[in-house]
């Protein structure tokens, strides 16, 4: 059987268009599908067509309904955990992961020692440009400071053996980053390249900010170098400033001491300053994700899934 892990927020338009492509793909494959859907706490009508759409095909639709937004990893890390297949893959309901790749990954994964067929895009047109531009400093940026290679373009569109996923799920972390968590974990993958596709419908949750706030939570999770970057920064502000205090006294014993230079001195001030808060915000946000892991809160919280549908 084939799990397919759907997360799904805010998703009403693309739902039953995505479930008629994949089912033509199935019926092409005569494999046996397991569709599971996960409501991440939409506010519009979501779960409604979840519902019928578990009532329509209750042998292959399932769905498990967050309490409120948890986000699309609390949503990703939910399927793969109610996943019951020994093949799992994990889809965009919008379309933008094409379901006709599905059969070619089939046929690798059974007929080769590969652990995960993945995907990634070879171009990404009809993405805002600055968007494009920021998403390729960052592979570039963190396959340079981190342990963990990620390819740049891959998608989470990926086929997964159950070992693999059973990997995947031993690392109970409450700050995932699933990109991150899926080379970790280091099995043998191959990559399917495709050209990059639009949503069929609907607009998507992913403004610039939280593209960009999700980065940085990538870099955090897997690299240490921003606090290494930050010691660099505060030790050479210490020895540039030792050398500036040792050239001002040498500077007064053979010259004087002359009352001008308070402008530069501000400046230098709040220099240092901007240092020190750069560098104490850094280390702020790994306290932040440690603070958060001690906690030991769930990933997500159910609220309900088709066996507890109150109708």
């Amino acid at each position: 059987m084939l799990s397919i892990v759907i997360p799904c927020y805010n998703e009403e338009e693309t739902i039953s268009l995505f479930y008629k492509e994949v089912e033509k793909v199935r019926q092409q494959m005569n494999e046996i599908f397991e569709y599971i859907f996960v409501n991440d706490g939409s506010s519009d009508e979501t779960l409604t067509i979840l519902r019928k759409l578990a009532k329509e095909d209750p042998t292959q639709v399932r769905y498990i309904s967050f309490s409120r937004n948890f986000g699309k990893e609390a949503g990703l890390y939910a399927g793969l955990k109610a996943a019951k297949g020994e093949l799992i893959t994990v889809m965009d309901v919008d379309l933008q992961d094409p379901p006709d790749l599905l059969p070619l990954m089939m046929k690798k994964i059974q007929k080769s020692d590969v652990d995960c067929v993945g995907t990634r895009r070879v171009n990404r047109e009809g993405e805002p440009p600055i968007r494009s531009f920021f998403a390729k400093m960052f592979y570039k940026l963190i396959n340079k400071i981190g342990d963990t290679e990620m390819v740049d373009g891959a998608r989470d569109f990926r086929l997964m053996t159950r070992q693999m996923v059973d990997a995947v799920l031993e690392l109970t972390e409450y700050n995932r980053f699933s990109k991150g968590i899926f080379s970790w974990v280091g099995f043998k993958t191959e990559y399917l390249e495709y050209e990059n596709r639009e949503r069929v419908a609907g607009t998507t949750s992913w403004s610039f900010w939280n593209l960009f706030n999700y980065s940085i939570d990538g870099i955090i999770n897997f690299s240490d170098t921003p606090l290494n970057i930050a010691s660099f920064v505060g030790a050479f502000s210490c020895v540039a400033s030792g050398i500036a205090l040792i050239f001002i006294i040498v500077r007064a014993l053979l010259f004087g001491d002359p009352t001008s230079g308070w402008p530069s001195l501000i400046s230098v001030v709040l220099f240092v300053g901007g240092l020190q808060l750069l560098c104490l915000g850094i280390i702020g946000k790994y306290i932040g994700k440690i603070f958060l892991e001690t906690k030991k809160r769930p990933v997500y919280i159910v609220k309900e899934t088709e066996t507890t549908n109150p109708s």
